[in-house]
């Protein structure tokens, strides 16, 4: 697939490093030239330096050969008319833009975004959806992932195994006994930095991180068999004064569930401006490391931390030295969750994937298959994929057993009727099925041709 991708900031460089584990040619634009170099250093692309918006540019970067354009730099302005232009001008086939002022998604303007005004086939903010992760997580301490599916009627939970965990050196085929028939299913395991994808005579071993399908329903009872209870996040912390600090915080004070809200930022500037902002949470200016501050907010009286700055290892130390202080949830949004970031989070940190929350909001764009929704779960942990079956689909009537599916890939449910079924194996497909499809990334490009 060739793709244009317009912007080098650290948006840009979470979707450039996920594409650039395919099979793509990438393009990036941007006016910033420093900016531009940097990524070129890092990845395997072709800069061409100017604005995404303007014709001539996008005729420099062969538009009218692009299957997509992913318009991310920093102005949302920007971003609609490099999609303005490449539907009018170049004829690509698929536009993305990232829009992060919420005046855009105002009811009023509902209209703003189609063909006739301007051709955008999928608006995303990614500030607001790494926000939105961020809360579900919250709701339920412990895990670092929480991925609605299905209507929201189940649930995929990615969290890591801890030593006193039951389920540790059971055969995942005595699960449903020793889980009292707690129906859920393990979609995959990540040991040493590997992928698994578990059968019944592996075990769960301490430190393993699951991602496991369950009812929405049943979360609690998951929590309480897999021994990963923790007290509830009644009282948050954020550190970092950035966008998504706004948006999470925003979400925080409307939580009838949430007690206190406070933020963390260095900068008094940034700090007023939240303060402006934010009805219900206070802000402090300050840093995380002074004892002054972290008697001013109540650090002994908090539930969990969320740091939320731009560079990993602040968050890191911002994570450590909340746990350090008693606070039992601390959560660090990094880059990406490789084997180097684990290496250095010291303790129980729960780190969570700034470039897989991005990815997952434009995944329906870069697969070639008719799906209802899509997760990224780490550029080399694969992905999950909701695929609604319609009423033309060729795959109507055939078994599940029969789809001649990759090896690393992986139908772990299905939702029919509003009930969702675990137990699969001698099924068929029915139109209007939804099958919940785990696909390592080795196996992306034949799962396409299936499922296409």
């Amino acid at each position: 697939m060739r793709i244009i991708v317009g912007g080098a900031n650290s948006i840009s460089r979470s979707i450039v490093g996920y594409l650039s584990h395919g099979n793509n040619d990438i393009v990036v634009i941007d006016d910033d030239e420093k900016a531009l170099n940097s990524i070129a250093q890092e990845w395997d692309i072709l800069p061409i330096h100017g604005l995404v918006s303007h014709p001539d540019i996008l005729k420099k970067a062969e538009a009218s050969t692009a299957d997509l354009l992913i318009a991310a730099t920093d102005s949302d302005e920007v971003n609609m008319v490099a999609c303005q232009a490449a539907y009018t001008l170049f004829d690509i086939p698929r536009r993305v833009a990232c829009i992060n002022s919420r005046v855009y998604f105002k009811a009023a303007w509902g209209g703003l975004f189609n063909e006739d005004s301007l051709p955008i086939d999928l608006v995303v903010s990614p500030e607001y959806e790494i926000a939105k992760a961020l809360m579900n997580i919250i709701k339920i301490p412990g895990m670092s992932a929480v991925c609605p599916l299905a209507d929201r009627k189940v649930q995929l939970l990615s969290f890591r195994i801890t030593k006193k965990c039951p389920l540790v050196n059971v055969p995942l085929r005595d699960l449903t006994s020793k889980a009292q028939g707690l129906k859920t299913m393990i979609v995959s395991i990540v040991r040493g930095g590997k992928v698994i994808l578990p059968k019944g005579e592996d075990m769960l071993h301490g430190g393993d991180e699951v991602n496991v399908l369950v009812e929405s329903g049943k979360v609690e009872e998951l929590v309480t068999v897999f021994g990963v209870e923790h007290k509830a996040n009644e009282r948050v912390l954020i550190v970092g004064g950035n966008q998504t600090a706004l948006y999470l915080a925003e979400k925080l004070e409307v939580d009838d569930n949430i007690i206190t809200c406070k933020i963390i930022d260095d900068d008094v500037e940034t700090a007023q401006q939240l303060a402006e902002k934010l009805s219900k949470t206070a802000v402090f200016s300050g840093s995380i490391m002074s004892e002054t501050i972290l008697s001013d907010v109540g650090i002994d009286n908090t539930d969990a931390a969320v740091a939320l700055g731009f560079e990993d290892k602040d968050n890191l130390v911002a994570a450590m030295v909340a746990r350090k202080n008693g606070i039992e949830n601390t959560i660090a949004l990094v880059g990406e969750r490789t084997a180097n970031t684990q290496i250095i989070n010291i303790g129980e940190n729960i780190l969570v994937d700034r470039t897989a929350l991005t990815i997952s909001s434009i995944l329906k764009e870069l697969r070639k298959v008719n799906i209802s929704r899509a997760y990224s779960l780490g550029a080399t942990l694969g992905e999950i994929w909701e695929i609604l079956i319609k009423d033309d689909s060729t795959l109507i009537g055939t078994k599940l057993t029969k789809l001649d599916l990759p090896a690393e890939s992986r139908v772990c449910a299905v939702f029919r009727k509003n009930e969702i079924l675990f137990e699969i194996d001698d099924i068929e497909i029915e139109e209007g099925d939804r099958l919940i499809f785990f696909c390592a990334p080795s196996a992306i490009r034949r799962a396409e041709k299936i499922f296409a």
